[in-house]
């Protein structure tokens, strides 16, 4: 029996850690900017409105990302 709550225990416990260190604003915002950067990549043959848009969008999908609101 007291295996058992040693086991449940630990689980638990590194559970808790993990959603902590994982849902901390640092590694948020560094998830966000991997899965962003490649919108940010500049193609030559792309015109300067094309490439705004472009900016525009990776600006909201990064903010959706980090959850804060845009207006």
């Amino acid at each position: 029996m007291a295996k058992i709550i040693v086991v449940f225990s630990s689980l638990s416990y590194l559970s808790v850690s993990f959603l902590r260190n994982y849902n901390s604003p640092e590694n948020i915002e560094k998830r966000c900017i991997l899965k962003f950067e490649k919108d940010f990549k500049n193609n030559l043959e792309t015109s300067h409105e094309e490439w705004n848009q472009v900016l525009d969008l990776a600006d909201n999908n990064y903010l959706k990302c980090m959850g804060i609101p845009h207006f």
